[in-house]
């Protein structure tokens, strides 16, 4: 059961959907996050549920968001992550659990103008498209979740790829959390 929590908050928390995009390597921990980004948010799950997200500092440049179902406060899970800003966008970086490949997820996130923080994911099918034109490495892979793709390629190729704006629709929001509490 709690393998099948881990990887339900876990996709919850970065609304991935169904299938992963993972990376061998992590973000550079050399950004600090957005002060806005600390505190706490609210949204629904993919079941309509209410669920919470408390992001906090865990250390110079490490970050940690705590997420729990409103109904079920008891059940909290903790995330530790990493974000970088490339270009015009934020990143996290978190690391997965071995179930869900054990390497790194990564998303773009930004604070809009209603103050609510938006979660994008990388469309799978785009970075499959991306590695048969050789703009990056990596190849598919199997989890829990159904087949996903790793990818290998170093960092600084893979923000060259997504920094460029002719690969914008390679990302998708995920979910949009508001402001929770006073």
């Amino acid at each position: 059961m709690k393998t099948w929590r881990i990887a339900v908050v876990a996709l919850s928390l970065l609304l991935l959907s169904g299938c992963l995009v993972t990376f061998k390597s992590p973000l550079a921990t050399q950004d600090t996050a957005p002060a806005e980004l600390l505190g706490k948010w609210a949204s629904k799950n993919a079941w309509g549920e209410p669920l919470n997200l408390h992001i906090t500092r865990a250390g110079e440049q490490r970050y940690k968001a705590v997420s729990y179902p409103v109904a079920k406060p008891g059940q909290r899970d903790e995330y530790l992550f990493s974000v970088s800003r490339h270009g015009s966008r934020w990143y996290l970086s978190a690391p997965l659990p071995a179930k869900l490949g054990g390497h790194f997820i990564l998303a773009g996130f930004e604070i809009n103008e209603k103050h609510e923080l938006v979660v994008y994911n990388l469309d799978l099918e785009q970075i499959h498209q991306a590695i048969g034109q050789q703009a990056l490495r990596g190849h598919t892979v199997e989890t829990v979740e159904g087949d996903g793709v790793l990818v290998d390629s170093p960092m600084e190729q893979v923000f060259a790829y997504l920094d460029n704006p002719a690969n914008a629709d390679v990302f998708v929001e995920a979910v949009r959390y508001q402001r929770a509490g006073k």
